[in-house]
């Protein structure tokens, strides 16, 4: 017992120590957003802030606020494209086993391999003959080509675990396959439309390449670019810069803990079989 306790506890320290270390770059960024201008070049630096100030926080709240929200519409309305192109495409992978079936699934599997600056700048061409460079439904279209085909892969997977004896009860009640999927299918894959949801939003709220390509100067810029308002070649104001980021990182980690057990779930659907 005590030998067990002995490798339990270095096991305990070694992972908090590496948790810690991870973490650092957190603490700092929180540690320099409450640092005063005239302290932020003393070496050494302070570890904590001594003379803390919110002047970056007030900094946000007056400047910020619009990016913040454009990226919030900008991830709810991918995460609503997504779960709307991905769910359907799912079901029938799994259960409809449409022709070509296979096929389909590497074609996803090869589309998220594609750097995204590549596909940047071919939404950038279609866009300018469009007309849509500089506006929020281009960089939801261009953000859920990320989020599309990762959903279609995860609800394929949890989708193949339903049991087929439910669909072809609802099909025996005279249901057809759309009225299965949305009334059957749909509220079983709840753990999985919890997990797309959630990648899609963080994909979409953290997203620079597509913003940096398809919105640069526009009105509608998402917080990560609003970021850069803040660096220039003669001044740089970090506190505002990290209060900006300690700000936007809050609505993802407050969703991704309030969704970790769903997103388990939905993560592992299709693992085992039984």
């Amino acid at each position: 017992m005590t030998r067990r306790t002995g490798r339990t506890w270095w096991k305990t320290a070694l992972g908090l120590l590496l948790t810690a270390v991870m973490l650092f770059p957190v603490y700092w960024m929180l540690n320099v957003s409450l640092t005063p201008d005239r302290d932020m070049r003393k070496t050494p630096p302070d570890l904590f802030p001594a003379h803390g100030t919110l002047d970056g926080y007030r900094t946000v709240l007056h400047e910020q606020l619009p990016y913040l929200g454009t990226s919030l519409v900008i991830g709810l309305g991918t995460v609503a494209l997504t779960i709307a192109l991905s769910a359907p495409a799912g079901y029938a992978l799994a259960k409809l086993r449409p022709r070509g079936g296979g096929t389909l699934n590497f074609v996803l599997l090869a589309a998220q391999m594609i750097p995204g600056i590549i596909m940047a700048m071919g939404f950038y061409t279609i866009y300018l003959q469009l007309g849509l460079l500089q506006s929020v439904p281009g960089l939801i279209v261009a953000d859920s080509t990320l989020a599309v085909p990762f959903g279609v892969l995860i609800f394929t997977a949890f989708m193949s675990g339903i049991p087929g004896e439910l669909l072809q009860a609802a099909k025996t009640d005279g249901a057809g396959a759309l009225r299965t999927f949305w009334s059957v299918v749909l509220p079983m894959s709840r753990n999985a439309v919890v997990t797309v949801s959630l990648f899609a939003f963080l994909w979409s709220w953290s997203d620079f390449v597509f913003a940096g390509t398809l919105v640069t100067g526009g009105a509608h810029e998402p917080i990560t670019l609003g970021i850069y308002h803040y660096i220039g070649n003669n001044n740089q104001e970090w506190n505002a810069i990290m209060a900006t980021a300690v700000v936007a990182s809050l609505p993802a980690a407050v969703i991704l803990v309030l969704a970790q057990r769903y997103v388990a779930a939905g993560v592992t659907a299709g693992a085992v079989k039984d």
